[in-house]
């Protein structure tokens, strides 16, 4: 083969190659790109995920929370009431501390409904839910609605005597509301009863007895002409 042959085979091989390259630098810009917005998406579809996650939990928070209260008088529930009651019922005999409850009972309240509508007996039960949450000065006190006309109020760390001073504080609140209750064989507005109890709850012990203590309490409330609290 002569030189020139040579050289020009040459050239027509480094041709080739370079298109070879070019080609391949091509096809690597390519799938860069290509690799680069499959990453993009990836983590748009990423962040969409973690969106979606965090509406969720905050969706199921607001349902925890929904489940705990009481969906006419806004206050805690029965659910909350039992879960909380056997909870510090539990803590207080770890730590060797007192816990109070108060019973509240809405006086004559059939009679109130008869006389003024169930829609008025709910705004009545409203008031009163959300006058005893006013009586309240502490976060760790609890307030619930124990069953149609009747609250609980638990009051950790608080013995009989701090329980005497709370019980009749949401009496004369309730009573302050001068809600009119013609009905009423105690006065012509509404009042409520109060039973309260404390006791240092022992390993072992229910916590049943200390809603029976101020239920009875709250019987003798009652017994003694309603519209006063009880021990």
């Amino acid at each position: 083969m002569s030189l020139p042959s040579f050289i020009a085979l040459l050239a027509c091989g480094a041709l080739l190659a370079g298109a070879g390259l070019l080609a391949y630098v091509l096809k690597a810009r390519r799938v860069s790109r290509e690799l680069k917005t499959k990453l993009e998406e990836l983590l748009e579809v990423k962040a969409r995920l973690e969106a979606a996650n965090a509406a969720l939990a905050q969706a199921n928070e607001s349902l925890e929370r929904l489940s705990a209260i009481d969906a006419l008088t806004g206050i805690a529930n029965r659910r909350r009431l039992d879960e909380s009651l056997e909870s510090l019922f539990k803590e207080s005999a770890r730590k060797g501390e007192a816990l109070a409850a108060a019973m509240v009972d809405i006086d004559h309240f059939k009679a109130y409904n008869d006389r003024y509508g169930h829609p008025a007996g709910d705004d009545c039960l409203r008031l009163v839910a959300r006058t005893l949450e006013d009586c309240l000065e502490r976060p760790i006190d609890l307030a619930a609605r124990y069953g149609g006309e009747e609250f609980l109020v638990l009051l950790p760390g608080t013995g009989q005597d701090g329980a005497a001073v709370v019980a009749e504080r949401i009496r004369a609140a309730i009573e302050s509301r001068a809600l009119p209750h013609s009905e009423s064989r105690v006065a012509d507005h509404v009042t409520v009863s109060v039973g309260y109890a404390s006791l240092r709850p022992q390993p072992g012990q229910e916590a049943s007895l200390l809603v029976g203590a101020a239920d009875r309490a709250l019987y003798a409330a009652k017994q003694r002409g309603r519209n006063r609290i009880s021990d």
